[in-house]
Formats: C-alpha cells, sequence, structure tokens
C-alpha cells in the first residue's frame, strides 16, 4: 500500500458579501453565507465562480464551525462545474474570536480544511467527476481562500 499523495489543482477566492444569522438552532448557530462570485485557478483549470451559491454554516456546541457550501464554477473555456464541500474551521477561542470579528488571522493558527466533491456532464473535465479532493483553507474579510488539492 502506498502513501497518499496530492496534486495542487487550483486556488478559488469566494466572495461573501452578506451572511443571514438564523441565531441559535437546536443543531447549533445556524448561519447561512451568500456566495456572490469569485474566481478559481491552477494549471489544469481556471475560471470564475457564478454568483448564486452557498454556505449553510452550523457553529456546534462544541464551537466547531461547520462548512455546507454549493456553487457553480465556470472554466475559462465556458464548462460548468458543480463543487460542493464540506469542512470544518476551529481553533482557541481568542484566534477566533478575531476571526469571526474580519481581521486578518494567519491560517496556521486554526484549523480549516475541507472535503470538495465536483460534478460535470463536461468531457473535458469529466475527470473530476471521480477526484477525492481535499482543501485547506484561510479566511478574509471578503470571505474564504482555499488551495484545493485532488488525493492521487
Amino acid at each position: 500500500m502506498s502513501e497518499i499523495q496530492t496534486e495542487f489543482l487550483f486556488e478559488i477566492t469566494l466572495n461573501v458579501p452578506r451572511i443571514v444569522d438564523l441565531g441559535v438552532t437546536p443543531f447549533g448557530h445556524r448561519r447561512i453565507a451568500e456566495v456572490a462570485g469569485g474566481n478559481f485557478e491552477g494549471p489544469k483549470l481556471k475560471g470564475t465562480v457564478h454568483p448564486g451559491g452557498g454556505d449553510w454554516i452550523i457553529v456546534r456546541p462544541d464551537k466547531v464551525t461547520q462548512l455546507d457550501v454549493r456553487v457553480t464554477l465556470e472554466t475559462d473555456d465556458g464548462e460548468l462545474i458543480y463543487m460542493t464541500y464540506h469542512g470544518f474551521r476551529h481553533g482557541p477561542d481568542e484566534v477566533m474570536a478575531r476571526l469571526n470579528a474580519g481581521e486578518l488571522v494567519d491560517a496556521s493558527e486554526y484549523y480549516f480544511r475541507t472535503a470538495p466533491r465536483f460534478e460535470t456532464g463536461s468531457d473535458k473535465y469529466a475527470w473530476l467527476n471521480s477526484a477525492i479532493c481535499v482543501s485547506s483553507g484561510r479566511r478574509e474579510a471578503s470571505g474564504p481562500i482555499y488551495r484545493v488539492f485532488e488525493v492521487l
């Protein structure tokens, strides 16, 4: 059995202008973030993120932020790709307070990982339909930025 290796796919920047706070529900503190667009670029694909996506965020009682994101990507050659991902963001209370206040916090100070999945009807990018991917993220005031890797 071989060790797990990864290959860089792209970096994606999401523009999140608004987060609706639903308050504390039976499942945790629910927020819904609007994804108004963005862009992505890497060695095998690049393009833009369509407006209209979102992140159905829940901050669990253990203070772990659980992400459930759905966005549509359009490559620079006009192909559409549906991208979804689940993941977690957490860290020390004081670090998360700074991050939630909109401060720029070094990503090494908190954990921010996701597992993207892709769906496309494009022949050129069909290989994404069966790829296992992971990403590491950082949060900036305008939205998250992820480096996405394919697990080989």
